[in-house]
């Protein structure tokens, strides 16, 4: 055992008189330490139940013979953080809990993992621990948030986005405070991750795909007896896992990576994907480009169109066969490598030998997709030599091509407060710049300004372009991760109030219509603006961030 460097012999009798100040027995020490990475907190709705998930891993691990040792890790709720600068540290928290729970695996010689996130930034930080740890490992989330119903319309599911959208129909004057305030009521009626296709769930049903959760993990409910289960199935199998040797980096291999872009694609998830999947593949020393996804996306269709691009969440996705099912239809048309080891201890095959679409409106047969191409795609141009990415599945068919003026804004709030004046026009495009990884720092989201758009009905005739990213429930044509960076020099820094700019999401195009002499002249007069923020960890972080394409990591 790994864990017998720190309890093992006469000259750890200090070692294990301080596990015995905690209550460990003598019986509990000698047992595989099994550490349990939970981001329980009270200030974000997914994660104020993980206390419960923890109890039932425990009881798992204890059942199979282990001994759990808990401790907890940080989160940022990206809705609570929205708009202000706490969205600055959403983002770069990634990396703190990536390295935290680096440090609490290693520092106390833990044997194996058992990871518990649920929300954005909490999924991937803790799959890249668990890359870089190599260790058997597994994850359990805490599950999706169920959707609402609108209080007018019975019947109608509801979610977070409804709300961020009945702000903008209030501003329009399409919607009384007192119509928002009762849609602000009902649209989170459970605790868990935000009910739709935003990016915790993403994150949470590419983690099965990936083999890294067991059937499950990515859509039950979080309020469902079924999440408890699985929890302490989890942490039965981790001992099984730990037993024969099976580490993080024995499931995610290249091959794993390609499933979860498959799949990805099929379900139409997050543009946030597009910077978590290649940190986490560095991570495990996969290397994921951004030209791969345009490629799997060409081949794969987008078969589960949930909310923000359509009408479903994620407990129908569950109800209809879950992740599973989808792995299952994909596999049928040979775009999955069924033969990936999953934290099951069997493969991607084995698990999905009975799973089937009981839904056929939710998950859809690969020849009558919602979309022929998959959800995400990347664009590129002189406005964006290094790609920029775009949530397709959730564009308007209108606006799949547009061209139109640039409205320049240097930062959200500058961009966010025209939006919700009336001072952007039917066929403008919003450009939102210094609001990348470095310019930020920290690539904020900009679901308000996106909500705000479509919230005014000018989703079918405004664009939105930014070095930022944008928060899985933002839809439209949204058009982010601008690389390079404004803050890097990049094109989208010398844009003027009025250049035309050019759409063409079916060619994976985006091209500022300025002479290219033009750009370079502007280009030898830019100059790098004064860093927003100049000390603590933001400071430091904004200093050795990559580029959006490739990835956000910290160096």
């Amino acid at each position: 055992m790994k864990s017998d460097i720190a309890k093992k012999g006469i000259e750890r009798a200090p070692h294990r008189a301080l596990f015995k100040a905690i209550g460990y027995t003598d019986a509990e020490i000698k047992r595989p330490l099994i550490g349990i990475a939970n981001a329980f907190n009270t200030a974000i709705p997914g994660h104020v139940h993980l206390n419960t998930i923890a109890r039932a891993v425990k009881a798992g691990i204890y059942m199979a013979g282990g001994t759990p040792v808990e401790f907890g890790t940080i989160g940022v709720c990206d809705g609570i953080a929205m708009n202000h600068a706490g969205m600055k540290y959403s983002l770069a928290s990634r990396e703190l809990i990536a390295d935290s729970i680096e440090v609490m695996a290693t520092g106390h010689a833990l044997d194996a993992m058992v990871m518990i996130p649920n929300c954005d930034k909490i999924v991937p930080g803790m799959l890249m621990a668990a890359a870089r740890l190599d260790l058997p490992t597994i994850f359990v989330s805490g599950g999706p948030m169920l959707a609402g119903e609108h209080p007018e319309q019975p019947g109608r599911k509801i979610d977070l986005i409804t709300v961020f959208e009945a702000v903008g129909a209030v501003k329009a004057g399409k919607m009384e405070p007192g119509q928002l305030a009762a849609i602000e009521d009902a649209a989170c009626p459970t605790c868990g991750s935000c009910a739709g296709m935003f990016t915790a769930n993403s994150m949470n049903c590419l983690t099965e795909a990936i083999g890294m959760g067991l059937p499950g993990n990515g859509t039950i409910p979080a309020v469902y007896a079924a999440r408890v289960r699985l929890a302490k199935q989890a942490g039965l199998q981790i001992l099984d896992l730990w037993k024969r040797g099976i580490t993080a980096r024995r499931i995610m291999t290249p091959d794993a990576f390609h499933n979860a872009l498959t799949v990805d694609m099929a379900l139409g998830c997050s543009t946030n994907t597009v910077l978590h999947l290649p940190a986490i593949a560095a991570e495990a020393g996969v290397q994921l480009d951004l030209n791969m996804i345009n490629t799997i996306s060409e081949r794969t269709p987008h078969i589960c169109s949930l909310s923000p691009g359509g009408a479903h969440h994620i407990q129908d996705l569950n109800r209809a066969g879950g992740i599973s099912a989808v792995l299952k239809i994909l596999s049928t048309d040979r775009l999955i490598h069924s033969d990936c080891l999953t934290v099951t201890g069997a493969t991607i095959a084995e698990n999905t030998t009975a799973a089937h679409p009981l839904d056929t409106d939710v998950i859809r047969p690969t020849d009558a997709p919602y979309h022929k191409q998959g959800g995400l795609a990347v664009l590129y141009g002189n406005l964006a030599p290094d790609g920029c990415v775009v949530k397709q599945s959730a564009v308007l068919p209108e606006m799949m091509r547009h061209e139109g003026p640039a409205r320049v804004f240097d930062s959200e709030e500058a961009a966010s407060a025209a939006i919700m004046e009336g001072r952007i026009n039917r066929g403008d495009v919003v450009v939102v710049r210094y609001e990348g990884p470095k310019g930020g720092p920290g690539m904020r989201e900009m679901l308000t300004p996106t909500s705000a758009i479509a919230g005014m009905d000018l989703d079918a005739h405004v664009a939105l372009i930014t070095d930022g990213r944008f928060s899985g429930g933002s839809r439209g044509a949204a058009i982010g991760h601008v690389s390079p960076e404004a803050a890097q020099g990049g094109t989208i820094a010398i844009v003027n109030e009025g250049d035309r700019i050019a759409i063409d999401i079916p060619s994976k195009k985006v091209s500022l219509l300025v002479a290219d002499e033009e750009i370079n002249q502007r280009m030898a007069k830019w100059r790098m603006p004064e860093p927003k923020i100049r000390h603590g960890y933001l400071a430091r972080y904004a200093r050795q961030v990559s580029s959006a394409c490739q990835g956000a990591v910290v160096r």
